[in-house]
């Protein structure tokens, strides 16, 4: 794997987020010539990437995914494009519906055209599990019904169909790849597992929505390895491949598992303000990733404890820059 990103001129698009940081570290890692996407603001904030990253070995610029400009700045000259930028958040998707449409639709249609114009050799276009909704059996497959029960998963369909619609109109080399819930060190509170541990570590009673959704939970270190492998992959271009451990577990079992890593039960109060509408409430997700084992060779390697407890080691140490009393939608 690091002999084929070594030199390599890679563009990452959402790249001062929870899983685009870890993906610009492990570029560096290997050798690659990263330039980065960084949503413009006047505080020159970085994100994630000033956490821990070096980045003196990567090319800042700044930009929005709507800028179609920008984009082609971003993707001239290079081998490949990662697209991992978006808006999420699912509550956020409830109340500014259009500003999700335009980052995570028209964004992508942005990153493709520019890619396209560039002659860029691959591009990964990087999708969510929500774009299944609740699934008629257990384990979902990569040709399971598509069924937004969110107007976050209807934009990230409709940014799956625009990034395969452009390889099957215009030949553009570009790939669609669906990890499961991802969680790992410096991932915001926005989502439930560092939610549960910021809030246990800082002593305070869990406010959580509802315990019973399932969810497949993937490491974020297992994420990257994966995003890397699959467009390394000769025949990523014009597939759609998902990730997860097949190994589906409730968020109350998550909170039990927090506690016990905690050494303490952790108190959980329902927050009527976390708890999706009835419909819009997604009851099970849970990957058959055959397909990436058998087309990359790629497979998980850490468990869902040993990720808590890496997880839960960052996070006691930066926990300053979480505000565990505060519902951050």
């Amino acid at each position: 794997m690091a002999e084929h990103w070594n030199s390599r001129k890679v563009a990452v698009t959402g790249a001062g987020g929870f899983i685009g940081s870890h993906v610009v570290d492990r570029l560096v890692a290997e050798g690659a010539d990263v330039r980065a996407l960084l949503r413009y603001n006047s505080r020159g904030d970085i994100g994630a990437l000033a956490w821990e990253s070096d980045v003196s070995a990567v090319e800042l610029v700044f930009g929005d995914l709507r800028d179609s400009q920008a984009l082609d700045r971003l993707v001239s000259g290079v081998d490949t494009v990662l697209h991992l930028g978006a808006l999420i958040a699912i509550p956020y998707s409830y109340v500014g519906p259009r500003d999700v449409v335009a980052t995570n639709v028209v964004g992508t249609q942005n990153v493709l055209a520019a890619a396209l114009s560039a002659g860029c050799e691959r591009v990964v276009s990087l999708s969510t599990s929500e774009v299944y909704g609740t699934p008629r059996g257990d384990l979902i497959t990569e040709g399971d019904p598509l069924n937004a029960q969110s107007p976050y998963a209807a934009s990230k369909i409709a940014a799956d169909q625009l990034a395969l619609s452009y390889h099957r109109s215009f030949g553009l080399p570009v790939g669609v790849l669906r990890p499961f819930n991802t969680f790992g060190p410096r991932q915001s509170a926005r989502a439930v597992i560092p939610t549960i541990l910021a809030q246990g570590l800082a002593g305070l009673p869990l406010s959580l929505g509802s315990l019973h959704p399932v969810r497949d939970f993937l490491f974020v270190g297992d994420t990257v390895a994966g995003i890397l492998g699959f467009a390394a992959w000769e025949e990523a271009a014009g597939s759609v491949v998902q990730l997860g451990t097949g190994v589906g577990v409730t968020i109350g079992d998550v909170v039990d598992l927090a506690g016990e890593l905690l050494g303490r039960e952790l108190e959980v109060r329902l927050d009527e303000a976390r708890v999706r509408p009835a419909a819009s409430e997604v009851a099970l997700l849970i990957a058959d990733a055959s397909l990436a084992r058998e087309s990359f060779g790629w497979t998980p390697q850490t468990t869902l404890r040993q990720g808590l407890e890496q997880t839960a080691e960052w996070i006691g140490r930066n926990l300053e820059r979480y505000r565990p009393d505060v519902y951050a939608v």
